[in-house]
């Protein structure tokens, strides 16, 4: 419902407020991520981002971040047991001596689906996109609460759109996990200055009176600089719909 709003301002604002940000993208690829960390650069953030992609591609976008932002370090490690979210999160914040946003990117593809069958398959899948996420949400909502710092975090999970009924199913499930997970922890730091909300996967074109859906890359983007502009301060715990933005696995 703030989408229209958002839409008609993001091409003309500016937002000096974010200059010096202190950015965290995680998930990024060369195939998702990469508007939002380029409006974030261009607006001279402080970028400290996560990829477990190692290509000449992504070599060339960190240097055009680099171009325009104030700074950008890269992790270039997927998450593991021995590189929990946790401890990425934890040095993000201490490298960048605080947080002020944090944009956590994550997908569903195709063979996501295809490759669960049962009930307990279908709850894996969903621990395995969500639990990285909150684990890093937890810690740097810990971390702003604890700096008084106005921070915001966006979780986002896109998908492919489904070709079954089986497939928009799961991806109901996913979507309800998330607005869960959402309404949780943005309730548990309501009383200090963190906003946390989320991007899901809209599963069905059933809802037509659902409001606007995000349909791109630049939507999403335009919907990070909202929230973490002075604009966006009074919005938490909304989730927010997202429509064929993945093209991966399609």
């Amino acid at each position: 419902m703030y989408m229209s709003v958002i839409a008609r301002e993001a091409g003309t604002e500016t937002y000096p407020e974010l200059a010096g940000a202190r950015v965290v993208v995680t998930g990024l690829s060369t195939v998702l991520g990469v508007h939002l960390a380029r409006a974030f650069a261009d607006r001279k953030a402080t970028l400290f981002l996560q990829t477990d992609e190692r290509s000449p591609e992504m070599v060339e976008l960190v240097a055009l971040l680099a171009s325009t932002s104030s700074d950008v370090k890269l992790t270039d490690f997927a998450f593991s047991k021995s590189f929990s979210p946790t401890r990425f999160a934890q040095r993000a914040a201490e490298e960048l001596g605080g947080l002020d946003a944090v944009f956590n990117l994550a997908s569903v593809t195709h063979a996501d689906m295809a490759a669960v069958e049962t009930m307990e398959e279908i709850e894996d899948l969903i621990v395995a996109k969500l639990g990285p996420l909150r684990e890093i949400t937890e810690v740097a909502a810990n971390r702003m609460a604890l700096t008084w710092s106005e921070g915001t975090i966006l979780n986002t999970i896109v998908a492919a759109a489904p070709q079954t009924d089986r497939d928009a199913a799961i991806l109901g499930m996913v979507r309800q996990a998330l607005a869960a997970m959402t309404a949780d922890l943005a309730r548990r730091w309501s009383g200090d200055v963190v906003r946390i909300n989320a991007v899901g996967p809209k599963a069905t074109t059933l809802d037509r009176m659902s409001g606007a859906c995000l349909t791109s890359e630049p939507d999403i983007a335009a919907l990070a600089l909202y929230l973490a502009s002075r604009k966006g301060r009074t919005l938490t715990g909304h989730v927010f719909d997202a429509e064929g933005v993945s093209r991966r696995g399609c």
